[in-house]
């Protein structure tokens, strides 16, 4: 079920990252910044280094940030742009307020106005907190947790998290997904490793945690052994849970049966008391993700006294409400989260929160006022002429494998000329006049945000899939591709320096915007969106040898990847990012080729002493610059598909031969590779 989430802002795993705090004036007029780089180091030896070594050593990471780059530097730039826009709203006559603008302005007052949420107290959970008091059964607390009205009360899923969304084997019609669910920390890993220090300390900061929040929740009586109970569930579901790595696998993870069926699976849990509460009958199909663990999870789930769930959803319950509770339990909250997960000393500002939770809630009515002022139709127009000159390497490029046969490449092209590329926002906005947002009651906009959410999307189950849905909105810094319908999309706020400037030279665009796009139409090729054909369905288009020669390949570029560490000893998951990484080097790839096609024969002008080749590869290092708290990179090395900046900034360029030959890499420097060992993929 979708979830709005803002208390992370800033702590979130970055998917796309970076444009530092960088002195304007120290730009060149061809968009890079000369003054960020350590000309000391040889680009052999650490092309990141070499690109941004000079900018890692003068910036500090703002103390209520967990990390600091180009991604997050343009976030902190939209928070300020969304912040802009309340401005001009409440300079605005009330009576001149459109409903829309009376919803963004309540729900932003609300959030600010912490006077009024401490004075409330905890009165607004009284009524969620009567409804777990009220739990006699474990078939009680099933019902419970598949109740959307719970689940937006408590935004937590229990011990699974449901969801309507295309079916994989049929991307033209909505099934209902079940997936693993119910930690309060990130991960499994945080739970069950044992070899890394700062996950024992986060463990013992967490168990101390739940004494805290039992304590503000208004529970006196045994609290430390109470806490302690609910930490040992936790680690129990953790232990039936999947690793991350193994939760990408789209042929795994793909695993229908009825609720009747998994109700036979996987007994202990009652499953179709939970998906009736949901408005799911018993016949209905459910995608049931990571299967065998849910047996483990029912099982636990059996065994675990009624109590001991009460007191598990009480937590769960004053995590989620944290953001709009009074700030002693706010501050309880992020002390866990937002110091030890995060690795942050403060909070973000509350109108940075506010403005991110009117862009959860309300994305289409503000995503709208953001678009109309912050994204002009030139910039759609050139970034849409970039995409199709994306697409047009991949067709040239694809033609040009060596390692695949004319069976598979008719395939692949067939599914490149099927990308639908969606540039900026939403070609149609939703409605959001039927949610009901009121100035004093902060919590219930919450709740009743998450019921509307949910009911938009069982009224339409049995209705044909909306091919053009967005997942995220135009103030967001990312990219994403969908492979079920086979999509690219592309929010308006990612689409300025230092990815694209219209201004800039082409190197650097290429670089830039270029790489992005061509990573996220390699996400269609990656190891797994390679198993959904040109209509999004997921149905093998190989042939067994070519699919064994792309096995080989991928697999030599997830040994690389295994080879570099986030922090001292602690490595990268090749399996985990191998998606991310075959999108990062399928981007530098193609991206260079269609650099190469837009000049038309001609030599590239030299820019401060820099080829266009070089241009290109040092906009691409600059794209990610990135420095994280050792608490943010252990979360980002453990729990996201995407590597580190630093290894993204070096990891595709040593596959790729222009990259030798534009900064004369040798045998000798430290990241060089063999020619015979590097991959080449796309």
């Amino acid at each position: 079920m979708r979830k709005i989430a803002i208390a992370l802002l800033g702590a979130a795993a970055i998917s796309c990252a970076a444009w530092a705090a960088t002195d304007k004036a120290a730009i060149q007029p061809w968009g890079f910044d000369l003054s960020g780089m350590d000309r000391s180091v040889k680009p052999g030896d650490d092309f990141f280094e070499f690109a941004n070594g000079n900018w890692f050593k003068r910036t500090t990471i703002p103390s209520d940030r967990t990390s600091i780059g180009s991604f997050q530097q343009l976030r902190i730039d939209s928070e300020n742009r969304m912040k802009a826009l309340i401005a001009d709203l409440h300079a605005k006559p009330v009576a001149s307020l459109t409903p829309e603008e009376h919803q963004i302005l309540d729900l932003y007052d609300g959030f600010v106005d912490q006077a009024a949420i401490d004075a409330r107290g905890l009165a607004p959970l009284k009524p969620t907190f009567a409804r777990i008091a009220a739990l006699k059964t474990l078939d009680d607390v099933a019902a419970l947790m598949g109740d959307p009205a719970f689940i937006a009360a408590q935004d937590s899923d229990g011990i699974v998290g449901s969801g309507i969304r295309p079916d994989p084997k049929n991307s033209n019609v909505y099934v209902v997904t079940a997936t693993q669910s119910g930690l309060g920390m990130p991960n499994r890993d945080y739970y069950l490793k044992t070899d890394d220090a700062g996950i024992t300390a986060t463990r013992e900061a967490y168990k101390r945690y739940l004494v805290t929040m039992l304590g503000l929740a208004g529970e006196t009586k045994d609290v430390e052994a109470r806490a302690a109970a609910v930490y040992a569930l936790e680690e129990a579901i953790a232990n039936a849970h999947w690793a991350s790595a193994a939760r990408r696998d789209a042929d795994k993870t793909y695993n229908p049966m009825t609720v009747t069926d998994l109700q036979k699976f996987a007994p202990g849990f009652n499953w179709v008391a939970y998906f009736k509460a949901q408005g799911i009958d018993p016949d209905r199909k459910v995608i049931v993700r990571e299967n065998t663990a849910f047996p483990g999870m029912a099982a636990t789930f059996a065994k675990t006294p009624v109590t001991v769930w009460k007191d598990y959803l009480i937590l769960h319950t004053m995590h989620s409400a944290a953001p709009y509770l009074p700030k002693a339990v706010d501050d309880a909250d992020f002390d866990f989260y937002g110091k030890m997960i995060g690795g942050t000393s403060q909070q973000l500002p509350r109108d940075s929160r506010a403005v991110a939770l009117i862009d959860a809630v309300l994305p289409h009515p503000f995503g709208k006022l953001y678009a109309a002022k912050y994204f002009p139709p030139e910039t759609k127009a050139k970034a849409e002429a970039l995409v199709q000159n994306i697409i047009a390497a991949y067709d040239a490029d694809i033609h040009k494998i060596t390692w695949m046969s004319d069976v598979t490449k008719a395939k692949a092209l067939e599914k490149l000329h099927k990308f639908t590329p969606h540039i900026g926002y939403p070609d149609r906005w939703r409605d959001y006049s039927g949610l009901e947002i009121k100035r004093d009651d902060l919590l219930g906009n919450i709740q009743r945000a998450q019921a509307f959410e949910w009911k938009y999307r069982l009224d339409r189950i049995d209705q044909p899939v909306d091919r053009n849905e967005w997942n995220m909105t135009p103030p967001t810094v990312n990219a994403y591709y969908t492979q079920s319908f086979n999509s690219i999309f592309f929010p308006a706020a990612i689409l300025q320096p230092p990815f694209f400037d219209p201004n800039a030279d082409d190197a650097v665009n290429y670089g830039g915007i270029g790489v992005v796009i061509g990573h996220e139409i390699g996400h269609g090729f990656d190891d797994q969106g390679s198993k959904y054909t040109g209509e999004g369905i997921l149905q093998s288009w190989w042939t067994d040898t070519d699919r064994k020669a792309f096995e080989e390949r991928v697999s030599a570029l997830g040994a690389q990847y295994e080879a570099y560490e986030g922090l001292p000893g602690l490595h990268l998951n090749g399996r985990l990012t191998m998606g991310e990484n075959i999108g990062d080097l399928s981007g530098v790839a193609i991206s260079l080729q269609a650099y190469h096609a837009s000049l038309h024969g001609k030599a590239a002008p030299v820019l401060d002493g820099f080829s266009g080749d070089q241009r290109f590869f040092l906009a691409f290092a600059q794209v990610w610059r990135g420095k994280y708290t050792d608490a943010a990179m252990r979360q980002q090395v453990l729990t996201n598909p995407h590597s580190p900046p630093h290894w993204r900034a070096v990891g595709p360029e040593r596959n790729v031969d222009g990259w030798y030959e534009a900064f004369g890499v040798k045998p000798g420097d430290k990241m060089y590779i063999a020619p015979e060992q590097r991959v080449h993929l796309w």
